[in-house]
């Protein structure tokens, strides 16, 4: 794809993010008073999704880095922010009821694999019969138990799935080191096993070292942020509805700022990326903990953010054909759009499908 000329970039940039904030805006509804509620996080995952999207669409995809510039440079936070909220739901889980090591294991399994193996069954069949590619059975084996060693963009099956790999060892650590009465210690721990794995990640998975060194704390910092809000949600509570008129603006213009600030001044590529990343997800969070509206747009992006991670990236590497045909905006909007459809489909047909799988793998642990 030839590199386009400034101004026909400048304009998509400008078209695209006219449309997405008027998306935003338009679909703003009324918040309620709790400080971090389930339709904070999915605003959140919609956002992180979008992120990823925004990343891998600007800087792998096109030749031309300049569109989608600065939100591109948010990818590493869009990951941070989905292993923050995976941290945040599992021990804000736990701090409201007791279950047994065999249950927590059967409901990360039949929510994190259905999914994954439905989307690797097309994928791997799409590739075969459309491109002729062939992947070996120790390859497509290693893929279907979540095991993803390389992350190569153009020859494996799906490279953003490196992070399924690194997920699915946090949810093995969660539960052993769990300890309802020192949540915070829990943290400590989780964040120290991710350090050992980042530390031997070189020796071990050398193809995706860098990245589980990017990303060794946001899933830790999420159990201590469920401890915090649940032993000073009161507190929280007071504090946010202090903020009142424009008070509240001008502290959510500030936080803007600092994410806008981070993002024009990337740290991709420098030593401090991991913790300019968390910075940014954390004003973030911030922003999104004091805010009084939900967008139901990002709500329903958060519900199949999931779904949109396993599938975008295949469809866009290996299947487009709207960035060649027509306009940035148009295409990035339009892909927005299938992926929402293709999410909704497969999000749909998992629903369908966990109640058997949870019924199964509980009668076999």
């Amino acid at each position: 794809m030839a590199r386009m000329s400034a101004s026909y970039v400048f304009i998509q940039n400008g078209l695209f993010v006219t449309a997405l904030v008027t998306l935003v805006l338009y679909t703003l509804r009324p918040a309620g008073r709790i400080t971090f509620s389930p339709t904070h996080t999915l605003e959140l995952k919609g956002l992180a999704i979008l992120a990823i999207l925004f990343a891998h669409i600007g800087y792998v995809l096109l030749s031309d880095d300049r569109f989608l510039y600065p939100l591109s440079t948010l990818g590493g936070v869009g990951v941070d922010l989905f292993l923050f909220l995976s941290g945040f739901g599992l021990a804000s889980s736990a701090l409201r009821r007791e279950g047994s090591l065999a249950s927590f294991y059967v409901r990360r399994v039949t929510s994190l694999f259905p999914a994954l193996w439905i989307a690797l069954a097309v994928t791997f069949i799409a590739d075969w019969i459309l491109l002729g590619s062939q992947y070996s059975v120790a390859y497509i084996a290693q893929s279907f138990v979540g095991y993803f060693p390389q992350a190569d963009v153009w020859t494996d099956i799906d490279s953003p799935l490196w992070y399924i790999t690194l997920i699915l060892f946090l949810y093995i650590i969660f539960p052993i080191v769990w300890s309802k009465r020192r949540p915070w210690l829990s943290a400590i721990c989780v964040a120290m096993a991710a350090y050992v794995l980042a530390y031997f990640a070189p020796f071990i998975f050398p193809d995706v070292a860098h990245l589980y060194s990017l990303h060794t704390y946001a899933f830790s910092l999420g159990v201590l942020g469920a401890w915090l809000a649940s032993r000073y949600e009161q507190q929280l509570l007071r504090a946010r509805d202090s903020l009142r008129g424009i008070m509240r603006i001008a502290a959510l213009c500030i936080i803007f700022a600092g994410v806008l600030y981070f993002a024009v001044n990337s740290a991709v590529g420098t030593p401090f990326e991991q913790y300019g990343n968390l910075a940014i997800a954390g004003f973030i969070v911030l922003f999104f903990a004091i805010k009084t509206s939900h967008s139901s747009f990002l709500i329903v992006l958060g519900m199949y953010s999931y779904e949109i991670y396993l599938i975008h990236w295949p469809l866009l590497s290996r299947y487009d054909v709207l960035y060649e045909n027509v306009p940035f905006a148009v295409a990035t909007l339009l892909y927005l759009g299938i992926f929402l459809v293709l999410g909704y489909v497969l999000h749909s047909a998992v629903t369908r499908m966990r109640p058997y799988a949870m019924t199964l793998l509980s009668k076999v642990i």
